[in-house]
């Protein structure tokens, strides 16, 4: 037997991901599977687009509002969730519709994942300990003494990516990239039809970036993140919910460490910076994999890609 289609939707934020992927819904028997790493917290609604209620009603969508903002969750356990959710979306004859921005849960899905060693919160303190005292450009510098393959692909200023290298630097007593070097790829039991959503100008995706934004400001992304802070008293600006685009710079501004202008240019600019990055991942990855590139400003848009998801399922069932 063939092995079960699945539809992956991909974009950079503000491309109009949540919108196309209801009309999917509308036109073919799917069911959605959020891959976004900030819309799996609960309470985390308005900064992370999250669907209203009234549209999870007419569309479920699955792997949201999963864990609390003072708790984790990896790529890898996404892949085992997803991974359990497609195989049952697909046992019922329907087609699992991957969608989202978070690049690297759509290459765990895809490929799996390197046999990494799991977080040690004891390290983990221990080297927060070492970066308070001396900063995370001295924990970068040394990453560069113990793997400077990886250092190089890192700034000095990125704490989360220099923590995990450095941590797996240690407990496993060899370098990260040593380590990468020899994974082989899992196997992916789907037919994929992958859609990316493209500007075909940046300018104009930077101005729904802006409207977006200062939409969430008002709509009370402020109040959002202040209850959140109260209710989980742990959480500070490193903690990885608070990471997120729009929430790292909410914080600051509740304590007072910018003013209401700096919020707003430093949520727009650190959006703009997201999107970059989505669409370089997504560059690197057409060289060898297909996916169908839509420009995510036409008019049209929603009849492209009904008609190019209809067109690939017809020619897959010859």
């Amino acid at each position: 037997m063939q092995n079960p289609t699945a539809i992956f939707l991909m974009g950079p934020t503000a491309s109009g991901k949540s919108q196309i992927a209801l009309d999917i819904t509308r036109n073919f028997p799917s069911e959605i599977i959020s891959v976004d790493s900030a819309q799996v917290y609960r309470y985390m609604d308005i900064g992370t687009a999250k669907p209203r209620q009234e549209i999870l009603a007419h569309a479920p969508h699955h792997l949201i509002n999963l864990i609390d903002p003072d708790q984790s969750y990896s790529a890898a356990q996404f892949r085992q969730d997803a991974l359990s959710i497609m195989q049952d979306i697909s046992s019922r004859n329907k087609i699992p519709l991957l969608v989202g921005g978070t690049m690297l849960y759509f290459r765990a899905l895809q490929q799996g994942l390197s046999a990494l060693p799991a977080a040690d919160q004891d390290l983990r303190l221990t080297l927060e300990n070492m970066a308070e005292k001396h900063g995370w450009p001295a924990m970068h510098q040394k990453l560069s003494e113990l793997d400077p393959i990886i250092a190089a692909r890192i700034k000095p200023t990125d704490s989360q990516r220099i923590q995990r290298a450095l941590e797996v630097c240690y407990l496993t007593q060899q370098p990260m990239s040593e380590i990468l070097k020899n994974f082989q790829p899992a196997d992916f039991p789907y037919r994929k039809i992958s859609i990316a959503l493209i500007p075909s100008e940046r300018s104009q995706l930077h101005l729904r970036i802006a409207e977006r934004f200062r939409g969430m400001l008002n709509a009370g992304l402020i109040e959002e993140v202040q209850s959140i802070r109260q209710n989980f008293p742990t959480l500070g600006v490193e903690s990885p919910s608070m990471r997120c685009v729009g929430y790292r710079q909410a914080c600051l501004y509740l304590d007072n460490k910018i003013d209401s202008d700096e919020l707003h240019d430093m949520g727009i600019a650190a959006t703009r910076q997201l999107a970059k990055r989505q669409l370089t991942w997504l560059r690197s990855i057409r060289v060898t994999d297909k996916i169908y590139e839509l420009d995510c400003l036409s008019s049209d848009l929603s009849a492209q890609v009904n008609n190019l998801i209809r067109t690939a399922i017809e020619i897959r069932a010859d």
